[in-house]
């Protein structure tokens, strides 16, 4: 390259020339050779490595250099050859002009830098989407740690740029960081906190991909479809998306589904407001009536004996039905709830089932539900548990017993 800008220095002097003229002609026709030459090697490169790598990730069975081709390694490594040739050829193409040799010396370190670091994150990209691909990465946040390692990388590629556009050493620009270093905490505060929380995240398992968790304050509740550095998005069940910084996941309170979502149920707790003044004791005549229930002639002829059993024994003078022991309409119709849930085909028995009696109100005693479906997804969930309250309000009238309902009197 050297003796072929001589050649053509030599050539324009020869023709009447200025020496000045000759070594700036001779420099301009310099850069076009050797861009022209560059950019055809560098395509030579690109396109041979390319499809080697292409050729090999096609047929291997592992997906990981699949991956590399999609985020481009390739095409970056082979940048490698042109970008060095162009490094090494510099200092002899503009050996007549120092000062322009310096410098584009310089913008060519920083190209390598630059490319260094562009490979750097193609990899690292690459070992996110792999991680991603695998049964036990998919709920990890595997984004956090992909963009903390590039910060990093910036950081140290910023700190050699530094030094070859200024000639310092990087200790030199290391003790001017130090003496920054409040401006640097203050201004990469929420990167600092959302790093920190990633790992507080991912060490005490609080939140992974595919939870699903409410947080009121900022008015999510949905799936959790991806964790990074600095957010937390969560695709709401309208489809929206509410994002949330990371560091709030450990500052502020949530509730996470996961634990009912793994578990053997989804929570039934519903109450019937009953009206207070419809609650009393059952007469004979009312228990042969209810006796026709199913779910109930057994209870019923077993506790309607034992009771009669008792008050003869005491003498129980049962002409006031509040003498002695007596059954009520409300505990009877307590018994029928728990009964119904047991023998309901959606309704897990492994897990708590009960019916339970709440402290009475203005708006009468709230009769609870309290079980499990087994079935946890949303739409099933709330039409079983639909189905049953359809049921016991329309079972209800049976047990004399009505329900709690405000009603308004406007005067004309």
């Amino acid at each position: 390259m050297k003796d072929l800008t001589r050649y053509f220095y030599n050539l324009f002097v020869s023709k009447g020339f200025s020496e000045n003229t000759a070594e700036y002609l001779n420099l301009l026709i310099g850069i076009c050779i050797l861009v022209l030459s560059l950019f055809i090697l560098d395509l030579i490169m690109k396109k041979v490595i390319v499809g080697i790598f292409k050729s090999y990730a096609s047929k291997s069975k592992n997906t990981f250099d699949d991956h590399l081709v999609k985020n481009k390694t390739f095409d970056y490594l082979a940048h490698i050859v042109p970008l060095s040739l162009t490094v090494w050829i510099v200092p002899m193409l503009f050996v007549a002009f120092p000062t322009a040799e310096k410098y584009l010396e310089t913008l060519f370190h920083i190209m390598v830098i630059v490319l260094t670091i562009w490979i750097l994150r193609s990899i690292l990209r690459t070992f996110r989407d792999f991680l991603k691909s695998l049964e036990s990465f998919k709920d990890k946040p595997i984004d956090s740690y992909v963009q903390v390692f590039m910060i990093f990388v910036w950081f140290i590629g910023g700190i050699f740029i530094f030094s070859s556009m200024t000639g310092k050493s990087i200790w030199t620009f290391l003790t001017a960081l130090g003496a920054m270093s409040a401006v640097i905490l203050l201004i990469f505060k929420d990167t600092i906190l959302g790093f920190v929380a990633s790992i507080q995240v991912a060490v005490n398992d609080t939140v992974r991909i595919g939870d699903w968790i409410t947080m009121e304050k900022f008015g999510a509740d949905g799936d959790v479809i991806e964790i990074n550095l600095s957010s937390v998005k969560v695709q709401n069940f309208d489809k929206t998306i509410t994002t949330i910084p990371t560091y709030y996941l450990t500052s502020q309170s949530f509730k996470n589904w996961r634990g009912m979502m793994n578990s053997g149920g989804r929570r039934i707790k519903r109450a019937l407001l009953v009206k207070t003044s419809s609650i009393s004791f059952l007469s004979v005549e009312d228990l042969e009536k209810l006796k026709k229930i199913e779910l109930l002639e057994d209870y019923l002829n077993t506790v309607q004996s034992q009771i009669d059993t008792h008050n003869q024994e005491n003498n129980i003078n049962k002409s006031v039905l509040m003498n002695g022991r007596n059954l009520t309409n409300m505990g009877v119709f307590r018994t029928y709830v728990e009964l119904y849930l047991e023998n309901h085909p959606y309704i897990n028995k492994e897990m708590t089932i009960m019916s339970r009696q709440l402290p009475p109100s203005a708006q009468g005693t709230p009769l609870e539900i309290y079980a499990f479906s087994n079935n946890k997804v949303w739409k099933n969930y709330e039409k079983i548990m639909a189905d049953i309250f359809d049921h016991l309000l329309s079972a209800i009238p049976y047990f004399k017993l009505e329900v709690f309902e405000l009603n308004y009197h406007f005067k004309k």
